[in-house]
């Protein structure tokens, strides 16, 4: 009975009350609630995973491009093989594969 009247108590507790009904708004109807955090959470997490993976194409890029510009041989093994160039005097045999 004294367990009952103590619980009675707690939940006439208007400020109780309010801030019970309060935390349950904002953890779920609220336009900011915490599935929306979880996803723009996971999401930003993806987009630093793509960044990484973007900054280490650049400076790949960057690299072969220095490359380019200063070295001739660089400029024909590239022309090689990526544009499919060839000498005069050779032929090229391209074989694909499955």
């Amino acid at each position: 009975m004294k367990f009952l009247r103590g619980i009675l108590k707690v939940l006439k507790n208007k400020y109780l009350l309010v801030l019970v009904f309060f935390g349950i708004w904002m953890a779920f109807f609220d336009p900011k609630d915490l599935g929306v955090i979880l996803e723009r959470r996971e999401k930003l997490n993806d987009l630093e995973k793509s960044e990484k993976v973007l900054k280490k194409q650049i400076s790949e890029a960057r690299k072969e491009l220095h490359l380019l510009k200063t070295n001739a041989e660089t400029i024909e093994k590239y022309a090689r093989e990526k544009y499919m160039m060839k000498r005069d005097n050779e032929d090229i045999f391209i074989v694909k594969s499955r």
